[in-house]
């Protein structure tokens, strides 16, 4: 007899609110605390040198991609984060009333998660800290906001906002490909610097990526394995 390794709805719930929850706890946690003592650009070792701290903020995507400079465009970007985290959390809920396996709990988690934590810098960030649009991560080079810093004189910044807040990274890989290698060496091996929902989510989706046959079976196999099951419970 084949053993069951699916949950409960209610059991599946319980696990996946819990680990996106410490996921958040942490996410913000840290965040808050690169924040609050770290200035921009500011660097510490996390992990001998090639594993470093290095507090930026990013307008975009996850790892810094970009997404135009339009207030239009990061609203948009912010309003896809709100649909996607809905329509993650709908596709959580249909597949755990059929008795989704522990790994799917965990994998939606992750991902739900590392969605949620960067939009929650968008949403509240821009209120619960001091604002500056004269630092560098608050440039935007096609906004048409423009305002005038001592320094530089008149520069168009992001706009400020719910929904329209920077995102905090801190993680930085330091390593470079070997001077052997053709066309790369030299150079950064992941030049991207990212915070723990980023990762979070990178988790998610690669456990999606090797367990696409237990998350997505058709329904009629489902309905075929469980037939089975029974008929072999029945001649026990």
């Amino acid at each position: 007899m084949r053993k069951e390794t699916n949950w409960s709805y209610r059991k599946g719930f319980i696990f996946t609110f819990s680990i996106v929850l410490l996921v958040l706890i942490l996410d913000q946690s840290l965040k808050v605390y690169i924040k609050s003592t770290f200035e921009p650009g500011d660097i510490q070792p996390l992990f001998g040198d090639w594993l470093l701290l290095e507090y930026i903020e990013n307008q975009g995507m996850a790892f810094g991609t970009s997404f135009g400079s339009s207030i239009w465009s990061k609203l948009a970007l912010s309003i896809f984060r709100v649909i996607a985290i809905g329509g993650i959390v709908y596709f959580w809920i249909k597949q755990s009333k059929k008795g989704a396996p522990v790994i799917f709990h965990l994998a939606v988690a992750f991902v739900l998660a590392g969605a949620t934590g960067n939009l929650i810098d968008s949403m509240f960030y821009d209120y619960l800290f001091p604002y500056d649009p004269c630092m560098p991560f608050n440039h935007l080079r096609g906004s048409g906001n423009t305002h005038l810093c001592d320094y530089m004189g008149e520069v168009e910044v992001k706009f400020k906002g719910f929904l329209l807040g920077n995102v905090v990274d801190m993680f930085k890989f330091q390593a470079y490909w070997p001077s052997w290698m053709p066309w790369i060496a030299g150079r950064e091996v992941f030049p991207a610097i990212w915070n723990l929902a980023d990762g979070s989510i990178t988790l998610g989706v690669i456990m999606v990526f090797f367990n696409q046959k237990v998350f997505f079976t058709k329904d009629e196999e489902k309905t075929s394995e469980k037939t089975e099951d029974t008929i072999v419970e029945d001649t026990l």
